[in-house]
Order: C-alpha cells, then sequence, then structure tokens
C-alpha cells in the first residue's frame, strides 16, 4: 500500500465515490490535479478530496492526509488515476480531485462522506 494511502476503500464505495465526482462535474465544481486540490484544502473550499491509490512517485500526495486531516476535509481514495482521470474527462489520469461544490449532489456527497468516516473509525 502506497504510504499516503491511510485506509482500504471497499470497491462498492470507490464505485460510489467516481459517480458523485462524475455527476458533481455536471451540476457543482470539482478541481483536479494535486497542485489546485492542495490550494482548494488549504483555502478551506473542498468539501471532499478522492485520490488515486497507484500515484507514481507516492511523493506526490504524501502531505495531502495530513492536510486534509488538519483542515478537517474529507478524504478517500479510488483504485487508479486512469479511472478518475476518465470520470472527469482527463485522458492522462489525474492524481487527486477535489469537489468544491457538491451542485445537486449535497445529499449523495453527505451520505458518502458518512461512509468514509466509518472506514477510519
Amino acid at each position: 500500500m502506497p504510504i499516503y494511502v491511510r485506509f482500504e476503500t471497499p470497491k462498492e464505495l470507490s464505485n460510489k465515490i467516481l459517480e458523485v465526482v462524475e455527476k458533481v462535474k455536471e451540476s457543482g465544481k470539482i478541481c483536479k490535479g494535486t497542485n489546485e486540490v492542495t490550494k482548494q484544502v488549504e483555502r478551506g473550499l473542498a468539501k471532499l478530496v478522492v485520490m488515486a491509490e497507484d500515484v507514481s512517485p507516492e511523493e506526490i500526495l504524501a502531505h495531502m492526509p495530513l492536510l486534509c486531516e488538519e483542515k478537517e476535509v474529507p478524504y478517500c481514495y479510488v483504485p487508479t488515476r486512469e479511472e478518475l482521470g476518465n470520470i472527469i474527462e482527463l485522458k492522462v489520469g489525474s492524481a487527486a480531485v477535489a469537489i468544491i461544490d457538491p451542485g445537486k449532489e449535497k445529499e449523495l456527497l453527505s451520505k458518502i462522506i458518512e461512509e468514509i468516516r466509518g472506514l477510519k473509525g
């Protein structure tokens, strides 16, 4: 498991996470890429940070869980950069995405965040 992955995300939950990112892309606001996500977390604007588990080098995301915990921003993982990239229509894949405004998906996002909190227990 990479150094920045703090807990295992069940496949069912990672599918829900990808689904909410896709829906928010349509009705809300997301930002993509490690640098942009880091800025949004630091500014307190991120509602959820989604990271890929297969990022290389791992150092790219090593700071993210700590920063999210410090700023009290929920975070989670999906299996691959490719999956995350496909959802946000980025051919090269994406290491991280942040949901800034859930748009019409506020309720779905809340449910997912509760599930994530249950994993970290």
